[in-house]
């Protein structure tokens, strides 16, 4: 049984990433347009990640903009516990997924972040006791002004439809921010 589908668009961008069997491999090329307008329109970034959280059924989310002292600061947080948000409050570049993310100026990604070895991974995350996560820059212009992630309580690759969703919503918080 496919998934209800909903009037916010995010039933369509199902779809397009491949949830929906009888849609697999067919994509609508206004559907994620329709998800990012409602996106736009979010009265503020605590909507944007909830909308973007939801839409990617992930289940959490963080937005951390680039301050003036050159650190990753916490804009807002979904789903992540109080004790988990003061360790990610500050994220020097360079540290972190969300701090290796900026410094790349690329997404950073783990598929199971409990497990990972690849040295990408800090404390502050797998406190979180997520699995799958990515994180993506927030850019304006090619400048990155702040990073979003997302993250799933089980093991997940982002497809590259996802990601370039990620990376049209940093976008649209970048417009926000400034």
């Amino acid at each position: 049984m496919s998934e209800p589908r909903r009037n916010d668009g995010a039933g369509d961008l199902n779809d397009e990433l491949g949830r929906n069997p009888e849609r697999a491999g067919r994509t609508d090329p206004g559907s994620s347009d329709a998800l990012l307008a409602g996106i736009a329109s979010a009265s503020d970034l605590n909507a944007v990640l909830a909308a973007t959280v939801e839409a990617l059924d992930a289940d959490s989310g963080t937005i951390h903009l680039l301050g003036e002292d050159g650190d990753l600061h916490l804009q807002v947080a979904v789903n992540i516990p109080v004790e988990v948000q003061a360790i990610v409050r500050v994220v020097p570049i360079g540290k972190g997924m969300a701090g290796l993310c900026a410094e790349r100026n690329r997404p950073v990604d783990a598929c199971n972040i409990q497990t990972d070895v690849s040295g990408d991974v800090r404390p502050g995350a797998k406190a979180t006791r997520m699995e799958g996560a990515i994180v993506v820059p927030i850019r304006r212009q090619e400048r990155v002004v702040g990073t979003l992630g997302v993250a799933n309580r089980r093991e997940r690759r982002f497809t590259p439809a996802e990601i370039e969703l990620l990376e049209r919503i940093g976008a649209i918080i970048a417009d926000r921010a400034e």
